[in-house]
């Protein structure tokens, strides 16, 4: 576990401390101890798990309790003759009782175990990048948001439908989606006539707006967009669902 905080205090990302740690073989802790860890994990090191490693304040050699609390929530609210289930949730670190006197040696020391807390993966973000759509897009196929990245010198947006560089993707993954900003704005302003022509029936007809006026439009009334990337289409999440072709 120490080799864990050490990665995370060198600046590495918990993606690439979860994949070195697959590469190497090492027992995750389903795997190793079963009876205490019951997740079925496949013996597989996962993002969840060296991020809750990372959070954990055990590891400084105290005891910690208040961690997690079972709620009762309603089957069905509307017919609570169902009666209620229980649901295990993560209380925030205020809530957390931690022992004044260590408990058990330390793997890690409080000051980097504090420094782990505040510690963020090394980016290098080139200057005057910018994504005018992000936040926007979301992939049709899976539903998940589009994360935008940088492309061949110009803004993309891509989908790994779930997949990320923690473990190796499967033979029936779908295909990772991408499309370009500039395949996208120029046809926003049409799309955005279509979404406002009840509007126009009373104002005159439409003009259409630049693209920075569309993706404005897009933000200010929560309005995202679908992307499609067999059909090369988007599909707005609007009740009547507008759609326009990118080509």
């Amino acid at each position: 576990m120490s080799w864990i905080f050490a990665q995370r205090l060198a600046r590495h990302s918990i993606a690439r401390i979860t994949r070195a740690l697959n590469d190497a073989a090492i027992p995750c802790p389903s795997a190793a101890d079963p009876g205490r860890n019951p997740r079925p994990t496949n013996g597989q090191w996962i993002l969840t798990t060296v991020r809750a490693i990372l959070a954990n304040p055990r590891y400084t050699g105290r005891q910690v309790w208040n961690r997690q609390r079972t709620d009762h929530i309603l089957i069905d609210p509307e017919n609570t003759s169902l009666g209620h289930r229980d649901v295990m949730r993560w209380n925030t670190p205020t809530d957390w009782i931690i022992s004044t006197q260590l408990a058990h040696p330390a793997l890690v020391s409080e000051a980097d175990f504090v420094t782990v807390q505040h510690t963020r993966a090394d980016r290098s973000t080139a200057p005057g990048r910018t994504y005018l759509l992000a936040g926007l897009l979301r992939c049709r196929p899976c539903g998940r948001r589009m994360e935008a990245c940088w492309a061949h010198g110009r803004p993309t947006y891509r989908c790994r439908h779930g997949h990320s560089s923690a473990t190796l993707p499967t033979v029936h993954r779908l295909p990772n989606a991408y499309v370009r900003e500039d395949h996208v704005l120029p046809h926003l302003p049409a799309l955005i006539i279509r979404l406002t022509e009840h509007r126009a029936d009373l104002n005159g007809p439409a003009v259409p707006p630049s693209p920075a006026a569309a993706v404005e439009h897009l933000r200010t009334e929560a309005i995202s967009l679908a992307f499609d990337p067999t059909t090369r289409t988007l599909t707005a999440d609007t009740p009547r669902g507008e759609r326009i072709a990118i080509g």
